[in-house]
């Protein structure tokens, strides 16, 4: 499922509490070459209903909206492969992040609905519902598998990104923090698909500490975005440093 109009690109995360911040960061940057689309979170849809907020960014742009629900995939199939998905289509959303740390069954239902046949024509899954899904396995900060003092199985991630290539999925979040965990996830999905796709929130060395050029690199030679917050939206001037995002990757 194409969601993205070039191989490489800036997403910025739109991580903010109020709607004249949201159109801020959409007006400054929607024009940038380079800028492919929107990640909203949470905080925004809780406190202004879900299409409220793609109404604001699609009114000045025709980019993608990515959800992320953070985190879509930790509850029962019924819930993560029903009505939420529906409620995300039908507010205006184009794909939605999931990390289905609830299992395999969670996981298959957010993509491709439910094998229970009392169930096929309620949990349907992403993909008849027309959205875009994008996995994730491994999140950015510290302590999350269990080798680093974390609950996650260390496979676990594997496993996940593994399972859902088999089930049709080209995106996959992986954590732009750890440039070798980046290229083992990489290595690891270009053995299941002819061209896994990368996105990779943790960039802002101030940050989260994730280094842009080393992650784009991280993911040569498959399309690469970068997830870009806080050093976008608390940018003293939005779009310059958007641009500026733009400029170096498309110089690399």
């Amino acid at each position: 499922m194409k969601l993205f109009r070039s191989r490489h690109g800036i997403i910025p995360a739109c991580d903010v509490i109020g709607l004249d911040a949201l159109e801020q960061i959409v007006e400054k940057t929607c024009t940038i070459e380079g800028v492919v689309g929107y990640k909203v979170g949470a905080i925004l849809a809780l406190k202004y209903g879900l299409a409220e907020v793609c109404n604001r960014i699609s009114s000045q742009t025709d980019l993608p909206v990515i959800y992320d629900h953070q985190k879509l995939g930790t509850d029962i199939p019924e819930i993560c492969g029903g009505d939420m998905l529906k409620v995300c289509k039908e507010a205006g959303v184009d794909a939605v992040i999931a990390f289905p740390q609830s299992g395999p069954e969670t996981l298959r239902a957010t993509l491709v609905g439910s094998e229970d046949e009392r169930l096929k024509e309620t949990v349907k899954g992403c993909f008849r519902f027309g959205l875009a899904p994008i996995v994730g396995g491994e999140m950015t900060h510290k302590r999350y598998l269990q080798s680093e003092g974390g609950y996650i199985a260390n496979d676990a991630p594997e496993r996940m990104y593994i399972d859902a290539a088999r089930l049709g999925v080209e995106h996959f979040v992986i954590p732009g923090t750890k440039m070798e965990k980046m290229r083992k996830y990489r290595s690891l999905l270009k053995k299941e698909l002819e061209e896994p796709k990368f996105l990779f929130p943790g960039i802002g060395k101030e940050y989260q500490g994730g280094d842009i050029m080393a992650a784009f690199d991280a993911v040569r030679p498959f399309p690469g975005y970068a997830i870009v917050g806080r050093a976008i939206y608390r940018a003293k001037d939005i779009g310059e440093a958007a641009e500026r995002l733009c400029k170096a990757i498309s110089a690399k």
